[in-house]
C-alpha cells in the first residue's frame, strides 16, 4: 500500500503537495485544481479562500501550488494535476516581461512570484492542463505569451472613462462588460454584458500572438481574453471567485467549465 504525505495548511480545504498518484483526489473521483500561491509575509502557499470556494462549488477538488524557482519540481506538481487557476495579485514587472521601463504608477511588484507565475501558466499550456487567469493571472497570461499590458490605465490608456478600482466590496458589481458573441465566455454566461466587479490598475494592452479580447467596458480596456482554438485556456480581468463563493451562481460556469475540461483530462489518461 503506498503512503501519503500531506501537509495540512491554515484553510483546511487546501492540501500541499506531494501526494502519491492523485491520491487524494482519488478518493472522491474530483479533478484535481491547482491555485497559484500567493507570497505573504515568510509565507509562499497561500491563496483567498474565495478561490478555493468556487472550486469546491464548482465540483473539484482545490490545492495550493507553492512558489518555487524549480522548474523540475513545479513540472512534477503539474504531473499530479487537472487543471490550474492564476490568482489576482500585485502588479507585473514590466522591464522584464514585457521589455518597457516603469511607469510613475507603477505599483507592487513580485520578482520572485512573477518568474513563478510565468513558469506555471507556460508549463501547463505545454502539459495541455485547462488554465483559468483571474485578474493578475489573465494579465500574466497575455505576458507569458508575447503581450503587453497597460502599466496605469489612467494615465495611459486613451480612451479611460471607467473607474476599475472600486471602493465597494468585492461581491458588488461596479461596471459593465460587453462579451464577443460566440466566445467561449458568451457560451459560458449565456449573456451579451453583465455587472463585474474591479480591482486592478493595469490590464492588456496588445494581445499575445493566438489570444484575442472577448470582452470589454465601456472605455475598452479588455475584460477577457481566451486562446484562439482552445477554450481550455482563457482570462478574465474581473473577480468571478468572489460572486461564486459568496454563493452566487451568476459566474459558477466559468468555474464548472475549468473543472469539466480538468475531467475530461483525466479520463483521457485512463
Amino acid at each position: 500500500m503506498k503512503k501519503i504525505l500531506v501537509f495540512i495548511v491554515c484553510l483546511p480545504a487546501i492540501l500541499l503537495y506531494p501526494l502519491g498518484e492523485r491520491a487524494m483526489a482519488q478518493i472522491k473521483g474530483k479533478p484535481v485544481i491547482g491555485i497559484s500561491s500567493t507570497m505573504g509575509e515568510g509565507s509562499s502557499a497561500s491563496a483567498p479562500l474565495t478561490y478555493v470556494n468556487s472550486v469546491i462549488r464548482a465540483g473539484g477538488a482545490p490545492v495550493v501550488i507553492p512558489v518555487t524557482d524549480d522548474k523540475e519540481l513545479l513540472s512534477a506538481i503539474l504531473e499530479r494535476l487537472d487543471g490550474v487557476i492564476m490568482t489576482g495579485g500585485e502588479d507585473i514587472d514590466p522591464l522584464r516581461w514585457f521589455q518597457e521601463e516603469p511607469h510613475p504608477e507603477l505599483g507592487e511588484i513580485a520578482p520572485k512570484r512573477d518568474a513563478f507565475d510565468i513558469a506555471l501558466i507556460k508549463l501547463s499550456v505545454e502539459k495541455g492542463l485547462p488554465v483559468l487567469g483571474i485578474c493578475r493571472g489573465e494579465q500574466l497570461m497575455n505576458v507569458a505569451f508575447g503581450g503587453t499590458l497597460y502599466q496605469d490605465i489612467p494615465s495611459q490608456h486613451p480612451g479611460y472613462a471607467v473607474k476599475h478600482r472600486q471602493s465597494a466590496p468585492g461581491s458588488y458589481g461596479t461596471h459593465s462588460i460587453w462579451i464577443e458573441e460566440g466566445s467561449l465566455l458568451h457560451s459560458l454566461l449565456g449573456v451579451d454584458s453583465l455587472t463585474v466587479n474591479s480591482f486592478h490598475h493595469q490590464a492588456v494592452k496588445n494581445t499575445a500572438p493566438g489570444f484575442k479580447v472577448t470582452a470589454w467596458s465601456k472605455d475598452g480596456v479588455a475584460e477577457a481574453i481566451e486562446k484562439e482554438g482552445d477554450n481550455r485556456v482563457f482570462g478574465v480581468q474581473f473577480h468571478p471567485e468572489i460572486f461564486t463563493s459568496a454563493g452566487q451562481d451568476t459566474f459558477l460556469g466559468i468555474f464548472r467549465h475549468l473543472v469539466s475540461e480538468a475531467a475530461k483530462g483525466r479520463l483521457k489518461e485512463k
